[in-house]
């Protein structure tokens, strides 16, 4: 499985809207390994499929409990608001506070086809939506309050 090569901010495919998985076959499992080598590779803790390069609804997520792997990932409930500090593989270097809801609850695919739903609070809320951001073209600098360099 070969790390790939994470996209920087102002990159074209940053800014797109991802499109939805149609079909689950061998190149979106193989995706979900290659960004999963890639994310721990990088030392991140999320990582969405166009930051590296492939503009499509494809997140992994490890907040330290294993692998989370969404395949065309919702949300589809949110609450509470928090505010916290976010950084991100695309835009190395660069800090800022972001408010995000404090728990949500996200309904996806997982590599096999089956519906699965995920709800989390604090750091695993925060990674769901920074993801889901990414599919959506958003990159966290636009939404923080304030930035500064790490």
């Amino acid at each position: 499985m070969p790390v790939m090569e994470i996209k920087k901010a102002g990159d074209k495919v940053l800014k797109d809207i991802a499109a939805p998985v149609e079909k689950i076959d061998r190149k979106i499992k193989q995706l979900l390994d290659d960004m999963t080598e890639t994310m721990y590779a990088a030392d991140g803790i999320g990582l969405a499929a166009p930051q590296v390069g492939v503009s499509m609804r494809v997140v992994v997520i490890d907040i330290g409990d294993g692998i989370i792997e969404l395949i065309n990932p919702e949300i589809i409930n949110k609450e509470g608001c928090e505010n916290g500090t976010e950084g991100c593989l695309s835009v190395p270097g660069m800090y800022g506070e972001v408010e995000r809801y404090g728990t949500v609850t996200v309904e996806a695919l997982n590599r096999s086809g089956k519906k699965i739903r995920i709800s989390g609070s604090g750091l695993l809320a925060r990674a769901l939506q920074h993801e889901i951001d990414h599919l959506n073209g958003i990159l966290f600098i636009e939404l923080a309050k304030t930035i500064h360099k790490g």
